[in-house]
């Protein structure tokens, strides 16, 4: 029989769980943002809210800076895919150092979606 639950000693502290998060910032001097942190089911608003309005700027090329994310789950990567597939003939997303799954995700789910590139530069 296991044992039962101890209160915490007096004096103790409960750990803190870490709430994933994702920062988003326009990049100077390009249409686009700069990413900071994990895309997530937990920061999954802010990624689509940036993914949509990614679409409603129509620019040409819009640049996402990945450098900073450390993780996009196979949802963000679906979100990224659906938004690429609305934008306008001639349009793209370039997609700059992203984590190393989004690229694999891309190339096994959507090969060949051409409204997206991948750049690690």
């Amino acid at each position: 029989m296991p044992e039962p639950a101890r209160p915490a000693p007096q004096g103790s502290v409960a750990p803190k769980v870490q709430v994933p998060q994702l920062r988003v910032r326009p990049l100077s001097g390009r249409a686009g943002v700069q990413a900071t942190g994990e895309v997530s089911w937990a920061t999954r608003g802010v990624w689509e809210h940036t993914l949509e309005q990614a679409v409603r700027e129509d620019e040409e090329v819009y640049c996402f800076e990945l450098s900073e994310v450390t993780f996009v789950d196979v949802a963000g990567v679906d979100a990224l895919a659906g938004a690429a597939q609305r934008l306008r003939d001639g349009c793209r997303l370039v997609v700059d150092r992203p984590p190393p799954t989004l690229p694999r995700l891309l190339e096994l789910f959507w090969p060949g979606l051409r409204t997206i590139e991948v750049s690690n530069t």
